[in-house]
């Protein structure tokens, strides 16, 4: 099913989109990178020739998603797949009581732009390219595959803004998936825990090796592959529709 299969990744340049990237292009997939991050997208995309192909640009702006959808269009003919991976994240406390200032709304504002309405701008743009498709026996046209994160469930300090992002992501999975069930498209939701991406650079090793514990089996970080892995068992598995999945080897976070 991977086979030949047009897919648009977005933060495809790193971490969990990469290794989407590569997963499905190494399974004979063809994809579309959109990403702000140019030359690691090129980076990423030259080993696999026409196959993958790049366009530079923020999943906020509908001139840049539709760029992408145009690439997709004119190389490949198509779209079958979209997978949500572009993301900020950042911690920032609601009020620093030391200063006696409160903390500033930009750190939000850039949470919600980018993680919930980019998420949304791509899907109602891409969906209209999906419906084009020919159904299959299914009557199935598309698959769309968010990622949220567990943080929208159990955030810890300074993650307001970024458990607001992926609550609203999650949030939006089940309306979506009836919403375009009309036109055999599916919609499925990845919350990952914590994950050794640039997403999770800025942590201290403290704090690194206090989620391991908190992560009973595997005792360790997720690794992007394995995310990938999970994006194409989506894919392939024409039953998942309108449900968030977790992966995050049974953590759960408890305040420190």
């Amino acid at each position: 099913m991977l086979k030949g299969m047009v897919s648009l990744v977005t933060g495809g340049a790193s971490g969990l989109g990469k290794a989407t990237v590569e997963r499905l292009a190494r399974n004979g997939g063809r994809v579309v990178i959109l990403d702000i991050q140019g030359s690691r997208a090129q980076e990423v995309a030259k080993d696999f020739g026409e196959d993958v192909q790049v366009s530079v640009g923020c999943v906020t702006s509908e001139v840049d998603v539709n760029n992408a959808l145009k690439i997709a269009k004119s190389k490949f003919g198509r779209l079958d797949t979209l997978v949500n991976c572009a993301g900020f994240a950042q911690t920032n406390q609601v009020y620093n009581f030391n200063k006696d200032q409160p903390g500033g709304m930009e750190y939000f504002e850039k949470c919600v732009n980018v993680n919930a309405l980019g998420t949304f701008n791509t899907i109602r743009l891409a969906v209209g390219l999906m419906g084009k498709n020919t159904p299959t026996e299914d009557g199935q046209r598309g698959v769309i595959v968010n990622t949220a994160a567990t943080i929208a469930y159990e955030g810890d300090i300074g993650q307001a803004g970024y458990a607001a992002s992926m609550a609203a992501v999650i949030g939006m999975t089940l309306p979506l998936a009836r919403d375009l069930a009309s036109q055999g498209i599916r919609v499925v939701t990845i919350a990952p825990g914590v994950f050794q991406t640039p997403l999770v650079s800025y942590l201290p090793e403290k704090m690194i090796e206090f989620i391991k514990r908190m992560t009973p089996f595997p005792s360790r970080l997720g690794k992007p592959e394995e995310f990938a892995h999970l994006v194409t068992s989506i894919v392939e598995n024409p039953m998942l529709n309108g449900e968030v999945i977790r992966l995050d080897g049974a953590q759960r976070w408890f305040p420190l």
